[in-house]
């Protein structure tokens, strides 16, 4: 997508960030990928042999730069939380392909970077209790079956109830919001979330996927945020984070506005939010 460009360009050029916080990522050790994926459906993706079916329900075509992607997706993710462990909070600039099951891949996402980084740092005993924010506008399902039976990762989903997908699954906590819900309520809703939240999960390390597919100008979404609203709730789960002490991993997500401007501006309040708040 024509964002995953732009974003860094513009991050760059207002000095948000210079080079230097930039890092490339690397092929993640298939070991890691099968840690949360079924070893069965991973290597037909991987050797492109999935069915017709299972590629229609992906959404994108099945092809060798497709595999490549999403796999340095997932290792992007992974670098990230070893950064976020060093320096408070890192960035994959992409990711956040939470529609992604053990055994299937639907919604454009094939491969879930944000469980696979979960489990790393798990295998590699660098985490113990995990919670995974998701506030993309889209239930985090995927991700929800994955860790359905294992209380080592808490997920929670803020999106819209009436929105894809249509069958929900069950994370550890739900909150499904009405179409046209405003960005007064959605926060009033957050904030009154997340503290609880966190007292009870107690995580050593988190997960934020900071989807802007909230917003009022987004094709997808049916809430009713405005650009403002969408960075007082990263502001707000950013500070509350750091106020706890927690190391997190950010995950873009989702933004389907018209204007592609409306996207990046979203996206980049996330960035800039994580200088003045972290640094």
């Amino acid at each position: 997508m024509e964002k995953y460009e732009l974003l860094p360009q513009q991050l760059l050029l207002e000095g948000t960030c210079d080079e230097a916080n930039f890092f490339e990522p690397e092929l993640p050790n298939d070991k890691y990928i099968c840690a949360v994926h079924d070893p069965d459906y991973y290597y037909n993706f991987l050797n492109l042999k999935l069915s017709q079916k299972e590629i229609r329900r992906t959404g994108f075509p099945l092809s060798r730069a497709l595999v490549e992607r999403e796999r340095l997706i997932a290792g992007g993710t992974i670098k990230a939380s070893e950064y976020a462990l060093q320096y408070g909070i890192a960035f994959n600039i992409a990711g956040g392909t939470h529609h992604a099951y053990t055994n299937r891949g639907e919604g454009f996402c094939m491969l879930n970077d944000q469980a696979i980084a979960a489990k790393y740092l798990q295998q590699q005993k660098l985490a113990e209790k995990i919670l995974i924010i998701d506030l993309d506008v889209h239930q985090g399902n995927g991700t929800a079956e994955i860790f359905e039976d294992d209380d080592s990762v808490f997920t929670f989903s803020m999106h819209g109830e009436k929105n894809y997908p249509f069958k929900k699954e069950k994370s550890d906590l739900d909150i499904g919001l009405p179409d046209d819900t405003k960005g007064e309520e959605y926060l009033k809703i957050l904030k009154e979330t997340l503290p609880q939240l966190l007292k009870e999960v107690k995580p050593d390390f988190v997960f934020y996927l900071s989807g802007v597919d909230v917003l009022e100008t987004d094709k997808l979404g049916k809430l009713s945020l405005s650009i403002k609203d969408c960075k007082e709730r990263d502001r707000y789960v950013l500070q509350t984070l750091k106020d706890y002490k927690l190391p997190v991993e950010c995950s873009m997500g989702g933004g389907y506005s018209v204007e592609i401007k409306h996207i990046v501006e979203a996206h980049a309040n996330t960035y800039r939010l994580a200088q003045e708040i972290f640094f």
